[in-house]
């Protein structure tokens, strides 16, 4: 492995690392409806267990409330089932094959510990920005340690790792901060 590859799994690695710090906070809801909030909803679809998206179109009639339409007849009754189940404490009501699912408004109380989850979340990301900086330098001194490459290369290369891994935490303080202001937006 050279230099190159390691700054490159790195990297790709990091922002793996973003992308899934996004897909958490779209977990987070906010006051606002959006059809993503009911992605980690799953449905059992004869047998298995599927996605709402996948046996349903899901979309917004307004700013507060979620549609819900499933593409066969009997699937109404299990989608509002697992909806009431999810840990979101959502409560669909259906009107014929339409299930209509409300978003409750937050009182400041829920929206303090929604900011305290979203930080919790960045935290964790950060942690695992850095043990991939960590895996990175390790990486980098064993190839130093085999006499693979010169220190100044390997210390050229820490440095750039580190120069990475400040513009990933950096990316996800401005992620944390963003979504803390559309949660107490009121």
């Amino acid at each position: 492995m050279s230099i190159a590859d390691i700054k490159q799994t790195a990297e790709h690695k990091m922002a793996r690392t973003i992308e899934t710090f996004k897909a958490e906070l779209q977990k987070i809801r906010t006051g606002r409806a959006h059809p993503g909030i009911l992605d980690q909803v799953h449905v059992e679809y004869y047998g298995s267990m599927l996605p709402i998206g996948q046996v349903a179109n899901v979309s917004l009639l307004d700013a507060r409330t979620i549609s819900v339409q499933p593409w066969e007849k009997g699937m109404g009754a299990k989608i509002e089932k697992a909806i009431r189940e999810s840990d979101l404490g959502l409560n669909p009501s259906a009107q014929g094959d339409l299930l209509r699912v409300p978003m409750p408004a937050l009182t400041e109380e829920r929206r303090r510990e929604l900011t305290k989850v979203v930080r919790h979340a960045g935290e964790e990301a950060k942690v695992a920005a850095r043990n991939l900086r960590r895996d990175a330098n390790e990486h980098l001194k064993r190839l130093l340690k085999d006499k693979q490459v010169t220190e100044d290369d390997e210390r050229r290369a820490q440095d750039e790792v580190q120069r990475l891994t400040d513009r990933t935490v950096a990316e996800i303080d401005r992620l944390v901060h963003a979504k803390e202001a559309d949660i107490l937006a009121v």
